[in-house]
């Protein structure tokens, strides 16, 4: 069983012929809204792979909350562990450019009351062998629960090292797997600028240190990790992208559920990588994230 425990927001996502530059003022072609948050997207994710998921989180009392959940209560996901507090349901505002690329701009809400309390809940619920997936849209002492109790516990702990707070990198050093991009990977590593020969030393020498699973997403080169002392990577798809926006939450999600399938890690990361490049041929978070069946078709 894979339990998410993490954001869920409400995207209001803007499409523009390219991305502004800071204090500039651009045209719109486009608006859309969608259900998003890097937990509630993962966890869609997991699901949409075909995995059991739990969803533990928060949702405001808005107009925005069943919207929010819609996509997750769709697909089969339980629900049970969210909890609806006052106040709004977690924002995000999205500006996607005409290549695809994107900047974010997230308001918490509801996200920013979510407690070590509700970790407690979340992780009592779960067994040894289970796997717990987390993100840094909740706040970090939740997180912090979360992954000492699933520590305790026995339970398997994947921590996307997104978005880039302060706690990021101590955070970090207390999950079993940690899935970062290339710019948090940086910061984890303490070290700016790198190249790909001083990502991988510096993939190594954490590796060493910590005897963590450590995993770098690399956009259209694929992905680079390290596990039991070997380095792995994988490839995706070539493709022309049509908005990148949730094309690392559906890696995490897929290979979260590749995990608990019981495939190898290589082929875990080759899948995750595949459904990551075919959420960038669609517009928006949630509806872009394959099902199972179009993921194995591209393998």
């Amino acid at each position: 069983m894979i339990t998410v425990f993490g954001s869920i927001n409400m995207d209001l996502i803007a499409t523009t012929e390219r991305l502004p530059k800071p204090g500039e003022t651009v045209a719109g072609n486009g608006f859309a809204t969608a259900a998003g948050g890097k937990g509630a997207n993962q966890a869609l994710a997991a699901r949409r792979a075909g995995r059991y998921v739990h969803m533990a989180g928060a949702v405001g009392k808005d107009a925005f909350a069943a919207e929010a959940l819609a996509l997750l209560d769709d697909a089969g996901t339980d629900l049970s562990l969210i909890k609806h507090v006052d106040g709004p349901t977690g924002t995000a505002l999205i500006l996607v450019g005409g290549d695809g690329e994107n900047m974010i701009a997230v308001v918490p809400g509801a996200n920013g009351q979510v407690t070590p309390a509700d970790a407690e809940t979340a992780i009592g619920r779960m067994n040894e062998g289970d796997i717990l997936m987390l993100q840094l849209e909740v706040p970090a002492a939740a997180v912090e629960g979360a992954l000492s109790a699933a520590r305790a516990k026995g339970v398997t702990s994947i921590l996307n090292l997104a978005p880039l707070i302060p706690d990021a990198p101590r955070l970090g050093r207390l999950a079993d797997i940690v899935i970062a991009n290339e710019t948090e990977f940086e910061r984890l590593a303490g070290q700016e600028g790198m190249d790909a020969p001083a990502r991988e030393a510096a993939l190594v020498r954490l590796h060493a240190e910590t005897g963590q699973t450590l995993i770098v997403t690399l956009g259209a080169d694929g992905v680079i990790a390290i596990r039991d002392g070997s380095i792995s990577r994988a490839q995706g798809l070539k493709i022309e992208p049509v908005d990148t926006v949730g094309a690392g939450d559906t890696f995490c999600g897929y290979f979260a559920a590749s995990l608990d399938d019981g495939l190898d890690f290589v082929s875990a990361l080759r899948r995750a990588a595949v459904a990551g490049s075919l959420a960038c041929l669609k517009a928006g978070a949630q509806p872009s994230i394959p099902l199972s069946e179009e993921v194995a078709d591209r393998i």
